[in-house]
C-alpha cells in the first residue's frame, strides 16, 4: 500500500526528537528552510557590512582620485605660476621705487603740511607718528585735525597728488564734520568742517633695509618670543 503524500497540515505531527524518522519531503523542505537562514544570516551578518564598506572605499577612492587629479594641474602649472609670481614681485618693487625714499620722507612730510596751509586750511594737529615697516615699504601715519571747506580739502587733496615725488596717501578713521563753535571765540564761517583722523603716507625700502631685515628675520627663530613679550 503506497504512503499517502506529506501535507503542511502534517508539521503538527513532526517528532522533532527524531528528524531521521520523517518523510522525505519533510527533510528536503527543513533542509531548504536551514539554507535559506543560513543565506539570510550570512548576509546581514557578513556582507551586508562588506557592502557598506565597499561603498565606503569606493566613495573614498573617488574622493581621492578628484583630488590627486587637480593636484596634479596644480603640479603642472607650478612652474608658471611660480615664474609669474617673481615676475609680478619685480613690477612691484619698481612700483615701490617710485615711491619716496627715506631720505626723501622728511621733506614730504614737509610739504604735505605745507600743501594743507596753501589751501588755506587751518591745521589744528599735524602729529606724524611712529613708522610702520612691512614686506618692501614703510608706512608712515600722521594724525590731523584740520579745519576748511569742502573745496579747500578737495584742492589739498589734488595739491598732494601733484607733488614732485609719486605720494600714497589713505585715509583712516575719517570724521569731517561742520566745525563747532568754541565758547569765547567768533564761530566759524558757514560750510567751514573739520577733518579729524589719520592719513598714512609710504615710503620704498633701499635694498639695505630690506637686507637687515630679512637678516633680523632669519636670525630670530620662529618659536623666540617676541621683545618684550610677557614670559
Amino acid at each position: 500500500m503506497a504512503k499517502s503524500a506529506f501535507k503542511l497540515s502534517d508539521i503538527n505531527k513532526l517528532d522533532f526528537n527524531n528528524t531521521g524518522g520523517w518523510p522525505k519531503e519533510a527533510k528536503i523542505g527543513a533542509g531548504v528552510l536551514v539554507a535559506l537562514l543560513i543565506i539570510v544570516l550570512g548576509w546581514v551578518l557578513v556582507i551586508r557590512d562588506k557592502t557598506i564598506t565597499l561603498e565606503s572605499l569606493e566613495a573614498q577612492e573617488q574622493t581621492l582620485r578628484t583630488t590627486f587629479e587637480s593636484r596634479a594641474g596644480q603640479a603642472a602649472n607650478l612652474e608658471p605660476l611660480t615664474n609669474q609670481l617673481a615676475q609680478m614681485e619685480t613690477m612691484l618693487r619698481q612700483m615701490l621705487r617710485q615711491l619716496p625714499s627715506r631720505t626723501e620722507m622728511p621733506d614730504l612730510i614737509v610739504d604735505i603740511s605745507q600743501t594743507a596751509l596753501a589751501t588755506g586750511i587751518a591745521t589744528e594737529l599735524f602729529q606724524p607718528g611712529p613708522e610702520v615697516v612691512r614686506d618692501f615699504f614703510a608706512e608712515q601715519p600722521i594724525n590731523l585735525q584740520m579745519s576748511g571747506t569742502y573745496h579747500q580739502f578737495g584742492r589739498f587733496v589734488s595739491g598732494v597728488a601733484s607733488l614732485p615725488r609719486v605720494v600714497i596717501m589713505t585715509f583712516h578713521d575719517i570724521s569731517l564734520t561742520p566745525k563747532p563753535a568754541v565758547q569765547g571765540q567768533p564761530p566759524p564761517p558757514p560750510g567751514t568742517l573739520q577733518l579729524r583722523g589719520t592719513i598714512k603716507t609710504y615710503r620704498y625700502l633701499d635694498d639695505a633695509e630690506i637686507a637687515a631685515k630679512q637678516a633680523a628675520a632669519t636670525a630670530t627663530p620662529s618659536n623666540a618670543p617676541a621683545p618684550g613679550a610677557a614670559r
